[in-house]
């Protein structure tokens, strides 16, 4: 390297070095020494424990899967309705109604409350369900053809009968008959079907022993927004409008209330460490209220867990956000708000509105440094470190300095 060269070199040299012999060491400066040693020490130790510290970082996309069916998992108490009284209904944006969908994944328990007073779950006999409306009231109540020997009984008045186009030869087919009429059938006395299946009595002894019911069970709905509905009474549609019969739910007033508990409510997968993926779980309802309305609408948001370790398989569910309300359907002022007022009508029942969000939201396990922040992160600890170290030193040194010259005179 020729001589023009290394005057320029020397120029732009930003590790300039000091002479052995005009450095001069301290006892205060051994101590700052030890010091900083021990605050790089700690800050290493910190930005270690973070890179290896394993965070979920959650992440916002489309969901991709909005075609594919959304498992719901339901487990809810009514202690002061029989099971006889309730259906469950959905009915979606599409304007498809799947009526009392009881039977397609869920079961019933009545809560038999004992002379001490505890409540036992016992399933419901198959002949207690409410009404299936896969089956058709044309189906059930199928009529004789012509020349045809049978029996046909007697639809009371609720199908035409002159001809033998129909015939109720079960209680079932009458209480379709009397649905698709918009008839109350209360209990079903003094209908013979009724009496002879042991129906009336059935139900009049569950009711007067004041049974509860439970549903508890697993079925799947499509991704599209919604109500599932609990509600008194058969239900059915008619005339385009879906209705219940709430004739036995009236019929005694000091009886009957749509009071619940939600032991449990979750769609998708259940993830028992993550709470919000069903928070719901234990809330509990009593205002002993008759002609009341619960109303919860829900946000369901499918969500992802992908996990760091390979042990874990990446679990796909559904966490949702809930807003509660409830009102009497006489409508009027709030009790507890003087400036609101409610509507007036509606079904008593227990109603959840769900909206199915078109995002999905990945929660992704890592860890909360990389290699190279983890090192940049040592190397800045120390530099900053042993900077500030240098400049307490010499502040330390000068004032050493200071006092000593104010001695010495």
């Amino acid at each position: 390297m020729s001589t023009t060269q290394r005057p320029k070199l020397i120029s732009i040299d930003a590790f300039a070095k000091t002479v052995e012999d005009a450095r001069i060491r301290t006892t205060s400066g051994g101590i700052i020494t030890l010091i900083c040693v021990a605050i790089v020490l700690f800050l290493i130790r910190s930005e270690y424990l973070e890179y290896t510290t394993i965070i979920t970082r959650p992440e916002l996309v489309v969901d991709k899967d909005i075609n594919k069916q959304l498992d719901i998992h339901l487990d809810i108490s009514f202690p002061n309705l029989p099971c006889d009284m309730i259906s469950l209904d959905l009915l979606d944006e599409t304007g498809d109604v799947q009526l009392d969908i009881l039977q397609s994944g869920f079961q019933k328990f009545r809560l038999i409350h004992d002379s001490n007073g505890q409540v036992t779950n016992e399933i419901l006999d198959t002949d207690s369900q409410t009404l299936n409306n896969d089956i058709s009231l044309y189906e059930l109540a199928k009529g004789l053809k012509d020349g045809e020997q049978g029996e046909c009984g007697s639809c009371y008045g609720a199908l035409p009968q002159d001809k033998h186009q129909f015939c109720c030869n079960s209680c079932a087919a009458v209480r379709l008959a009397y649905a698709e009429k918009r008839w109350g059938f209360y209990d079903g006395s003094n209908i013979a079907q009724c009496e002879s299946e042991g129906y009336v009595k059935r139900i009049n002894a569950r009711i007067s022993t004041g049974e509860g019911c439970r549903v508890k069970g697993t079925s799947q709905i499509n991704r599209i927004s919604g109500t599932l509905d609990f509600a008194a009474g058969a239900s059915f549609t008619s005339g385009g409008q879906h209705v219940h019969d709430l004739s036995l739910y009236d019929k005694h007033p000091d009886k009957f209330n749509f009071d619940h508990t939600i032991n449990n409510l979750a769609f998708g997968s259940v993830v028992p460490e993550v709470k919000s993926t069903h928070s719901l779980d234990g809330h509990k309802t009593e205002l002993g209220k008759k002609a009341h309305l619960f109303s919860y609408y829900l946000k369901v948001v499918a969500t992802r867990y992908e996990y760091l370790f390979t042990k874990k398989a990446t679990i796909d569910t559904n966490q949702f956000s809930v807003i509660t309300h409830d009102r009497p359907l006489k409508g009027g002022k709030d009790e507890d708000h003087e400036h609101t007022f409610h509507a007036r009508g509606g079904v008593p029942g227990v109603f959840f509105h769900f909206d199915i969000s078109p995002l999905k939201i990945i929660n992704r396990e890592e860890y909360a440094k990389t290699w190279s922040g983890f090192v940049l992160g040592v190397i800045s600890s120390i530099a900053g470190v042993l900077m500030v170290g240098t400049l307490v030193d010499r502040s330390v040194y000068a004032a050493e300095k200071v006092i000593r010259t104010k001695k010495d005179l």
